[in-house]
Formats: C-alpha cells, sequence, structure tokens
C-alpha cells in the first residue's frame, strides 16, 4: 500500500465547516479505485492545519485514476473553498 500525505491550511474560522465537509469528501473518496483508509489528524500548534493520510493500493491510484477522474473534480470542489493555501502532498512506499 501507498501512504499519500496531505498538509491542509484551512482559513482560520473555518475549521469545524472543514470538518463536516470532510465528511461529504470521504464518501467520496472511498468510490475511488484503489482507496484504502483516509485518517485525519489536527495541528496542535496549528490548529487551522490538517494532515490527511490516505491509503493507495498503487501510486498510480491516486496520481492518475484518482487525479484524473470526476470524483477528484468533487473533492477539490468540496474542500477547496476551505483552503488557506495549497495542500503539499506527498507519496510514501513502506520499507521492508
Amino acid at each position: 500500500m501507498i501512504i499519500e500525505t496531505a498538509t491542509m491550511s484551512v482559513e482560520a474560522g473555518r475549521e469545524e465547516q472543514f470538518l463536516a465537509a470532510l465528511e461529504q469528501a470521504r464518501q467520496v473518496l472511498a468510490r475511488a479505485p484503489g482507496w484504502r483508509e483516509l485518517r485525519v489528524h489536527r495541528g496542535i500548534e496549528r490548529p487551522s492545519t490538517f494532515l490527511l493520510v490516505i491509503g493507495w493500493e498503487t501510486l498510480e491510484d491516486h496520481t492518475e485514476t484518482f487525479r484524473g477522474s470526476d470524483l477528484f473534480v468533487q473533492w477539490r470542489a468540496i474542500l477547496g473553498p476551505f483552503f488557506a493555501g495549497p495542500p503539499q502532498v506527498e507519496h510514501w512506499a513502506p520499507l521492508g
């Protein structure tokens, strides 16, 4: 499994709205081929910052299949209005 991390800075004062929208976005994500899991963490020092940890079967499931689909358009339409800046996305491969 490949892990995608996405650090998202949300406009101050809109954190609870973002979390509510994230539940709707999770339903969209769950329909994506190769999607495995979503875990959400909130910053302690920066409570307007969220770390999404998303599991994908393969890198291509995220970078090609999901990103090139209408599901990504829907995902971005739900969460994008809350962003204070572009998300920082990285991918991680297991060792061993």
